[in-house]
């Protein structure tokens, strides 16, 4: 009996494209599974040290909603490196000003803090409308 070990040859060309709509999804349940989509963890041949990932492509992010009353209390907090430069948003501020920047903060909290984790990031293009401009990669819509 062999088992099975992928190379890290050909990652990239055999990487598929998915469209991913927001529009009335939970922020924390559609990050988990486009994290998912991103790392490889739905492919059978998942490594943990190799980008298994595909591609995922965001739509809808303004209509994304938060539960409870995180809409309220859930702060995003930056800092200006200046003295007294912290700064802080809410999450209807933010939803106004950035929708896309919400979920790519929330996807790339659930991927791994390593190079690794960076090339992953990269996968992920998030849009705050329904258009996009990938459509020459010919996406899979997929329903999360």
């Amino acid at each position: 009996m062999s088992t099975y070990f992928p190379s890290g040859k050909g990652l990239a060309d055999g990487r598929k494209w998915f469209v991913v709509d927001a529009k009335g999804k939970t922020v924390g349940r559609l990050a988990t599974e486009v994290a998912r989509m991103l790392s490889g963890k739905n492919n059978p041949a998942w490594t943990p040290f190799m980008d298994m990932g595909d591609h995922v492509i965001v739509i809808n992010a303004r209509h994304a909603k938060f539960t409870g009353s995180k809409g309220e209390q859930k702060l995003y907090r930056h800092h200006t490196l200046y003295p007294g430069g912290l700064r802080e948003k809410s999450v209807r501020e933010m939803l106004d000003s950035k929708p896309e920047k919400v979920i790519e903060l929330a996807v790339k909290g659930m991927l791994p803090k390593t190079k690794l984790g960076k090339s992953m990031a990269k996968k992920l293009k998030v849009y705050a409308d329904g258009e996009h401009r990938h459509s020459a990669q010919k996406p899979e819509a997929v329903e999360v």
